[in-house]
């Protein structure tokens, strides 16, 4: 078994198929960065999650998404590209975790948040309350005496339950 852990960013919206003997899958495109050879070059992952598991991520995972997807990985094919005629290969797992990173939001993501208003409200001075406002309850600041801890200083250690 080859346990594998990709994070990247969806590169289109998950798509759900059925097999012909009527089983659910639901397919996603990964694109995970990498730096090899001091470039960054984009590894493409298509990640089959089997099942009804992640029903109710399946709307969320949108082109862009940045995920964390853990699975084991499927026998690498080859296959001659259409543009050039090179020799490619595809990468593949059957995914056991599916969740959204912490790290990255997608560009989708900021857009919507900043059309609902959901953005942080820049830092605006406000005035601070002055100790003689007449509006601000006034309470007393409490005493502490040494009498209330007097028992418990007394006390021998053979009361201790440890």
């Amino acid at each position: 078994m080859n346990l594998i852990e990709i994070a990247g960013h969806l590169g289109a919206d998950a798509e759900e198929r059925f097999t012909p003997n009527g089983k659910r899958v639901i397919s996603l495109r990964i694109a995970a960065r990498t730096r090899y050879k001091g470039q960054d070059e984009t590894i493409w992952w298509k990640a089959n999650i089997w099942g009804d598991r992640y029903d109710k991520m399946l709307p969320y995972l949108k082109k862009g998404s940045a995920v964390i997807v853990i699975g084991e990985m499927e026998k690498p094919e080859t296959y001659v590209s259409n543009k050039d005629g090179s020799t490619q290969v595809s990468l593949s797992m059957n995914a056991d975790i599916v969740k959204f990173s912490p790290f990255g939001k997608s560009e989708r993501s900021q857009n919507q948040e900043s059309s609902f208003g959901m953005e942080a409200p820049s830092p605006s001075p406000s005035p601070s309350p002055s100790p003689s406002s007449a509006s601000a309850p006034s309470f007393a600041e409490p005493s502490f005496s040494g009498a209330m801890f007097a028992e418990e200083s007394n006390s021998s250690n053979d009361q201790i339950p440890f």
